[in-house]
């Protein structure tokens, strides 16, 4: 019998239902991912909302003589007009239609070329931009400009044979970039399919002692076993150094308010005085003419204000923590290895949102990269992060995906339709802990699956 299947003295843990310690919210429904964090004062609150209204609402063209307000200069080559389209009830994105010839709605394809030697380029952008397109295809763009292409995505199926019998298809993307406004792309570029991720949680992401993330890198290299995560070296683009990297797929943003302005400029085309130019590359001459909405377009004062919005996102609380089988699957989750990499919690740090300072979390990450074989491989490298490395991805809040985002696309493309499609998409430092769910009887994969669908 595994450990912890049907042990009658088995409890939660204190704490484990308040999985964002006194942030976590008690809501449910469809709205549960855009809840304020709960131990916000009233004051607090109402900048809370005044981000929310700035992550939800759509940007605007800029225009001759048009009154420059708040919410101008999108593009002229975009993914999408506001941060809730892509982070649609602040939950997780979905790929493109299969097939389809729209914008994708909620990813994009990140975009590079192998690297030649240009160590100063990959210090500070992570990867060697493709030359006419940059890190990032924007399938989208203002009158007068030609999107750069569209995503066109079709699936190659295969099965996996568990041991009871029961027969899994699962799914790889193939990507096809169509339509390119701006001539060919380089006989070498690399593409990897992203989802936006959910955004609950990222302050107390944030607010995790970077020694703690150090301390899971040395415990993992200490132990026997194939789990060997690294972190992820990183350019802090307001520090002018390099350092840990905690957020994106593959680790490659330092801390929330980079990321945001990250995202302005590559999916909004706005820029920031952290990121003072927009997205058009110097082979895309009318872009980069275009008309500004401001010189930044979203100035210090929106962007602290988002910044706070999507650090104070709470975490919904857990449901059935002291259900039999949902702790019985808790005990096959460590005992097959699982949260070797997953971590279930830590104590956060002090942080410049002091509600979110010195709280028992359970986000179930160890934030560092991991290779997870060769079926999960983009072979596009991002900082140290390689071909196939990705970041561990919190589990907190996977019992209310379907209800907040009407579906349970999962992993960083959203190939895998349920939490068993993805185990089963696990490789390289993960093959151990996939092979023991494949080859567990069907009691014993259902606790499991019961209890990761609580969290």
């Amino acid at each position: 019998m595994l450990a912890g299947c049907g042990d009658p003295d088995a409890k939660p843990e204190p704490g484990e239902q308040m999985q964002g310690g006194s942030t976590t919210v008690q809501r449910f429904d469809k709205d549960a991912f855009s809840m304020p964090s709960a131990n916000l004062t009233p004051l607090r609150r109402m900048d809370f909302f005044v981000g929310n209204a700035f992550f939800r609402d759509n940007w605007h063209v800029a225009r001759e003589g048009a009154h420059q307000n708040a919410r101008v200069g999108l593009g002229p080559l975009f993914n999408t007009d506001a941060c809730q389209s892509c982070h649609i009830k602040d939950g997780r994105g979905f790929p493109p239609v299969e097939g389809s010839n729209q914008p994708a709605r909620s990813s994009l394809v990140r975009l590079s070329i192998p690297a030649t030697g240009q160590i100063e380029q990959i210090e500070r952008l992570g990867a060697i931009p493709e030359p006419t397109y940059g890190l990032q295809l924007q399938d989208r763009a203002i009158d007068g400009h030609a999107p750069e292409g569209r995503i066109h995505l079709r699936y190659q199926p295969h099965s996996i044979t568990l041991a009871d019998g029961e027969r899994i298809t699962l799914r790889k993307p193939l990507i096809d970039i169509r339509e390119l406004g701006y001539g060919p792309l380089h006989p070498q570029t690399q593409m990897s399919l992203r989802v936006a991720p959910p955004m609950i949680g990222l302050g107390l992401l944030e607010a995790i002692r970077e020694i703690d993330i150090e301390h899971n890198a040395v415990r993992q290299a200490q132990t026997d076993g194939p789990v060997r995560g690294q972190l992820n070296q990183v350019w802090d683009d307001l520090h002018q150094r390099t350092t840990i990297g905690r957020f994106g797929w593959k680790a490659g943003q330092p801390n929330l308010d980079q990321q945001n302005a990250h995202a302005f400029a590559g999916d909004m085309g706005l820029t920031t005085h952290l990121l003072p130019s927009d997205d058009c590359t110097e082979h895309q001459i009318a872009c980069r003419k275009a008309l500004q909405g401001g010189t930044p377009e979203v100035t210090d004062k929106i962007r602290a204000q988002v910044l706070f919005y999507t650090r104070t996102l709470g975490v919904p609380a857990r449901r059935g923590v002291d259900e039999p089988q949902i702790l019985a699957g808790k005990g096959i989750f460590h005992s097959v290895g699982c949260a070797a990499c997953h971590r279930p919690s830590y104590v956060t740090g002090e942080h410049p949102a002091p509600e979110l300072s010195e709280q028992r979390i359970f986000p179930y990450t160890d934030l560092l990269l991991h290779d997870l074989g060769e079926g999960l491989a983009d072979h596009r490298s991002e900082f140290r992060a390689d071909g196939r490395q990705w970041r561990t991805t919190p589990l907190w809040g996977l019992r209310l995906t379907a209800t907040v985002s009407g579906h349970t696309q999962l992993l960083h493309d959203g190939r895998a339709r349920s939490v068993l499609e993805a185990i089963l998409w696990h490789g390289g430092e993960a093959s151990q802990a996939r092979d023991a769910v494949i080859t567990m009887g069907q009691k014993h994969r259902e606790a499991l699956l019961k209890f990761l669908e609580s969290l």
